[in-house]
């Protein structure tokens, strides 16, 4: 797959945090919150990228998975040194510059992407999953393990159950269980997706676990 040149250069990874934050807000309007998954996608992604080891390197992978059967097509991986800290907020700027390389070694796009992250559930509107999709061009679906920002009542215990995630009047997301009984992921909208086709993408990608397929095959592909 090739990326669109003109918007993986939109800016600098090696900035300040200000800098960092004056980025996510230059290019938050950019996000679509319009969906473009088309009505029976074949391919879906999930990225992930592992913590630095004591090297200071980390691990990002890609797993490009079939739909509806969830099976694996595809596996990618990039590896490099994180420049950047660990600052709530900022993901996209330790994680991003690694899971865009593994992204452009894919043969086949995804038709959408299943981020490990936050999309609009974040601070300025704008996380990892905004981030990517508006960098690529393509659909991106923030589902994160953690809350960022927000409030939101507990959903039923069913599977597919959830409850709005909300900041002030605006709702920002959802919490939503993917499986019965166990803690909800926290989805959003990245980019060119609106959040009811989030919702149901993010519970079709989810086969028994907690985690989606796409991204539980790509957090395993970060250890080795």
């Amino acid at each position: 797959m090739q990326i669109s040149g003109t918007m993986v250069h939109l800016h600098p990874w090696d900035v300040s945090n200000h800098e960092a934050r004056a980025v996510q807000q230059r290019l938050a309007p950019l996000v679509s919150r319009s969906n473009a998954i088309p009505e029976h996608p074949t391919l879906v992604a999930g990225v992930d990228a592992s913590p630095p080891d004591h090297n200071g390197r980390s691990v990002a992978a890609v797993a490009l998975l079939s739909l509806p059967d969830l099976e694996v097509v595809e596996v990618k991986r990039a590896i490099g040194k994180v420049e950047f800290p660990y600052v709530p907020g900022l993901l996209a700027f330790r994680e991003a510059p690694f899971l865009l390389e593994a992204l452009s070694l894919l043969t086949t796009p995804p038709d959408f992407v299943l981020v490990d992250g936050h999309g609009l559930a974040h601070p300025l509107r704008f996380g990892l999953a905004c981030h990517l999709g508006v960098l690529t061009g393509l659909p991106t679906i923030g589902c994160a393990k953690s809350l960022l920002v927000g409030t939101h009542d507990p959903p039923e215990q069913e599977r597919g159950a959830y409850a709005p995630l909300s900041e002030g009047d605006e709702v920002i997301g959802v919490a939503l269980r993917t499986r019965e009984g166990t803690r909800p992921v926290y989805v959003s909208i990245g980019h060119r997706v609106d959040l009811d086709a989030a919702v149901k993408w993010t519970l079709t990608c989810s086969a028994g676990f907690r985690l989606p397929e796409p991204l539980r095959v790509a957090h395993q592909e970060t250890k080795g």
